[in-house]
């Protein structure tokens, strides 16, 4: 029997839902290529604002006082501590497990601990993100030293949420270059409007499920490869290259034979990424400090060959790949520590989500078979 085909209209935006507006946000806008939070350029925060301000901003509408940046830090910093049970959780993790594996069951595992995990009050959501954003850090440091075979660190409530990672990562106090490249790495990822994992966020909260299904289901989407991972491919490269002599060779092969060079390019910005040049500048002080400016001087001249030949600039994923090196971190935490950046959008659009809600239920373009009848088993 001939199978007839739905006629295919033309969709209401691109491939992948490019250019559909698909709700109304006041968290934050790119706009003829410049990212703002809360309208406050992304250049001003990088240059200016610790990532507690920035959480602030995104969660409140507004830059904290003295005052309120003070006890937000110390909220972070109490809330920080894992249960013991989540541990023992982590514990008994295969030993293959990845550290992205190890984020998503943990932070949903999490819930069972959190005895206001079901409760939906304002004030409940503003206690559980504050618990969420502490504990995701300190998540991703325990499960580091759990899989090499040691014992998680607590965090030190006086420290930053960005020195307090590097903290219980290493248990070592980190020296301020290093707790201001990371701090300001996380400004930079802590939230891109509906992308596809703060999309997943706002999927789930729509349909009033609690906040750790919600960035549980935000970390699902940035373990993609086509998400999240792009910075560890970088990594990967560079460490392929090994050194400044191999840059050109390797990077005319890619070109000639149509292969992607990761960390170049972006579905929003035509024009190159306005957080690339903060996480560039952080690779060369970084190298400079630690006498090993060959992973910084082998991005610029990939980034010069790859602009050169293909007018592509690089995203924000292709210098916090050297950034991250630099800081002695694996490569394979790379996305993990994305996801505690991130989790400060998530958080403010499942909390804008829970604020105004209405269902997310799309539609979907059928362009499969019509006017077809069941068929006896018999004569199939």
């Amino acid at each position: 029997m001939a199978e007839a085909t739905a006629p295919a209209a033309p969709p209401a935006g691109g491939a992948g839902l490019r250019d559909v507006v698909a709700l109304p946000s006041s968290i934050t806008s790119i706009e003829n290529g410049v990212l703002s939070y809360r309208g406050i350029n992304i250049d001003e925060l990088a240059d200016n604002a610790s990532f507690e301000e920035v959480i602030h901003l995104l969660w409140h509408e507004r830059l904290p006082t003295q005052h309120e940046l003070e006890t937000m830090r110390g909220q972070l910093a109490a809330n920080a501590d894992l249960p013991q049970g989540l541990i023992d959780v982590m514990k008994s993790f295969p030993r293959r497990t990845t550290p992205m594996e190890g984020l998503r069951t943990a932070v949903s595992a999490l819930a069972m601990f959190d005895a206001e995990s079901e409760d939906m009050s304002d004030a409940a959501n503003q206690r559980k993100a504050i618990r969420l954003q502490g504990q995701m850090a300190s998540i991703v440091a325990a499960y580091e030293r759990i899989r090499n075979d040691r014992e998680p660190i607590p965090p030190r409530p006086e420290l930053s949420l960005a020195a307090n990672f590097l903290y219980m990562l290493r248990g070592i106090l980190p020296d301020p270059l290093s707790v201001r490249a990371l701090d300001k790495a996380f400004t930079l990822h802590a939230d891109h409007e509906l992308n596809a994992s703060t999309f997943c966020a706002r999927v789930a909260a729509a349909t009033l499920t609690d906040m750790h299904s919600a960035v549980t289901a935000a970390i699902c989407a940035l373990k993609g490869p086509l998400h999240g991972g792009a910075n560890e491919q970088v990594m990967k490269m560079l460490n392929e290259i090994g050194h400044t002599d191999r840059v050109e060779s390797y990077i005319r092969n890619k070109l000639q034979n149509k292969e992607k060079v990761m960390g170049f390019g972006h579905a929003v910005y035509k024009d190159g990424d306005p957080r690339a040049k903060h996480l560039r500048e952080m690779s060369r002080q970084l190298g400079k400090l630690t006498s090993q400016e060959n992973w910084y001087k082998m991005s610029v001249m990939i980034e010069e060959l790859v602009t050169g030949a293909k007018g592509l600039k690089p995203n924000v994923d292709f210098y916090s790949a050297s950034v991250y090196h630099y800081l002695n971190i694996s490569s394979d935490l790379f996305t993990p520590i994305f996801a505690i950046s991130r989790c400060s959008g998530w958080l403010a659009h499942v909390l804008e989500q829970y604020a105004n809600n209405k269902l997310i239920r799309p539609r979907a373009e059928y362009v499969g078979p019509v006017d077809q009848h069941y068929v006896a088993i018999e004569k199939r």
